[in-house]
């Protein structure tokens, strides 16, 4: 009896850390980065993509102004990678409004995992309605399953939204959801052309004019 005695104290304390051990550990919380990409201090990192024959584009007064070209016009941002910004787990969210013309007016190019590895959502392309990722496994926004029609109208704002995860890309206009694909497994690229040139992140327009303003990244939590 004696000898049970001291046997029932030591098997409490046995299960009592084998529960402890057993339990999954508690959530990691952790604050979520934000970058406003338009603001003074981020308005130096913006630059010209260098396209041939592009209309002007500069950054002032927290917002993107890009000129029509012929055919096109880019901003690229040089400080994704040094500035620590996210590969994926995050959002892009901006407003962006077609001056004048009748194509893409505000094309985001992104990275996707990898810092060479980008994608660029396609606004108002191939004569003004499209709206998709381009590339996803070779094919461009024309020709993959995240292609849809919207009208745009010249000298609105429209409210953008981009989510980028490991497996899922997802893009809003106006808080309507006009993407939502699968990613795993498959090959993320750009369309070969001068686009290439807004990489890893950048703005551009074809044959018209636009202008973006309160373009921010900020982190996602991790999906659950």
């Amino acid at each position: 009896m004696r000898l049970m005695s001291h046997i029932r104290p030591i098997c409490l304390i046995l299960t009592t850390l084998l529960t402890a051990a057993c339990k999954p550990p508690p959530h990691e919380t952790r604050t979520l980065k934000k970058w406003d990409l338009l603001s003074a201090t981020e308005a130096t990192h913006w630059k010209s993509a260098a396209m041939p024959d592009a209309g002007k584009a500069e950054v002032r007064d927290g917002e993107a102004f890009m000129e029509a070209g012929g055919p096109m016009t880019g901003l690229s941002y040089d400080n994704w990678q040094s500035g620590g910004l996210p590969l994926r787990d995050y959002t892009i969210t901006c407003e962006a409004m077609r001056v004048e013309g009748a194509d893409f007016f505000a094309a985001i190019t992104f990275p996707v995992r990898r810092i060479d590895t980008c994608a660029t959502l396609v606004v108002g392309g191939w004569g003004g309605g499209l709206v998709g990722i381009s590339s996803i496994d070779g094919e461009d926004a024309s020709n993959n399953s995240t292609r849809s029609e919207q009208k745009f109208e010249n000298g609105k704002w429209y409210r953008l939204k981009l989510e980028v995860r490991e497996d899922e890309i997802k893009a809003w206009i106006d808080d309507r959801l006009v993407i939502n694909t699968s990613i795993k497994a498959r090959v993320i690229s750009l369309r070969p052309g001068y686009i290439e040139n807004c990489a890893p992140f950048g703005l551009a327009t074809f044959q018209s004019t636009g202008r973006v303003r309160t373009l921010v990244a900020e982190e996602l939590g991790y999906p659950r």
